[in-house]
């Protein structure tokens, strides 16, 4: 298996890629510990924002994370056939006080699908369940397209 073609995909492919997709891996650091979560994501392509609801319980290792509002990224990805697809958005990640949200961002996060609540083994009540944003200071994509034959 060779790499026949790798190409940076344009920011319109990227658009189009982020909006048929509602999952990603949030990656977090801090000094040189690393976190990583899957989540689900809504996207606003008119500003190139994710927003996302994450879900964590008072004393979870995420918490601690999202608290000590680390370096922040987010990477989708799928593979058809001989083409994978990745995107990578960088940046901080800002939480954001449901009396600040606007109509707009208000429909980002109804297209956040995921979590479900009702997965958690803990009440409701016990859950910090809150919102974000991330503005990506660097948005890229990359198209990789490998020869199976050889």
């Amino acid at each position: 298996m060779a790499i026949d073609q790798e190409t940076e995909m344009t920011d319109a492919e990227i658009d189009d890629f982020l909006s048929r997709h509602e999952t990603g891996i949030l990656s977090l650091a801090r000094d040189n510990d690393p976190y990583a979560i899957p989540i689900s994501y809504g996207y606003d392509e008119e500003n190139q924002e994710f927003y996302m609801r994450l879900v964590s319980t008072p004393e979870s290792e995420k918490r601690e994370f999202l608290d000590s509002t680390p370096d922040s990224r987010l990477v989708i990805y799928d593979e058809s056939q001989e083409t994978y697809r990745s995107v990578i958005a960088k940046g901080t990640l800002e939480n954001i006080p449901p009396a600040e949200l606007t109509p707009d961002q208000i429909a980002q996060y109804g297209d956040a699908k995921r979590p479900l609540f009702e997965i958690w083994a803990q009440s409701k009540n016990e859950l910090n369940i809150e919102l974000y944003r991330l503005a990506p200071e660097t948005l890229e994509g990359r198209r990789t397209v490998v020869d199976r034959e050889e």
